[in-house]
């Protein structure tokens, strides 16, 4: 396995190059910022069909394994001034950084690259606008009131009618 030097967030001592994965050699391993690691950082072993994120998390070691197919995506995020490429992952911890700081032209070709080699949509946070909040289902709202339990329902039946008999009726 081939290794490329590269950090996210922390760059190595003398080195001004910020993150940037060559798409065609993979399989690839790199140290990622991660906040609640134990150094802040993970190791990272991205591979075509699966991704294997290493990390320590007070003193206990970890390594999760994750199918390239259980990201939604591709997705550029940031602002005008710095932009990332980034695997998305449902879980935000799970997601992966593939570029940081380039410019335009080139971080739409590494864009459409990264996207093709992993069969993955290319998603563009920047233009999603957040979804409106949704109410929370209340379990309550959808039962029956408890005092429509207690009621009997009355049933449409016929009443049993007895012929020739006589009436018994009880006085005090």
């Amino acid at each position: 396995m081939r290794r490329q030097t590269a950090t996210c967030g922390v760059t190595p001592a003398g080195s001004s190059r910020s993150l940037r994965l060559d798409p065609l050699s993979l399989p690839v391993r790199f140290d990622a910022h991660d906040p609640r690691a134990d150094g802040y950082t993970r190791q990272i072993e991205l591979h075509r069909e699966r991704v294997v994120l290493r990390r320590a998390v007070h003193g206990m070691q970890m390594a999760i394994n994750v199918r390239v197919s259980d990201f939604t995506g591709v997705a550029l995020r940031g602002n005008d001034e710095a932009q990332a490429l980034v695997l998305v992952h449902r879980d935000p911890s799970l997601s992966v950084p593939l570029l940081v700081g380039a410019e335009g032209d080139e971080l739409n070709e590494a864009w459409a690259i990264w996207s093709e080699i992993f069969a993955l949509p290319q998603l563009d946070e920047g233009a999603r606008k957040p979804a409106a909040r949704r109410r929370r289902a209340n379990a309550i709202r959808a039962r029956r009131p408890k005092f429509l339990m207690r009621r009997r329902v009355a049933m449409a039946r016929e009443l049993t009618v007895h012929r020739e008999e006589r009436e018994i009726i009880a006085r005090n």
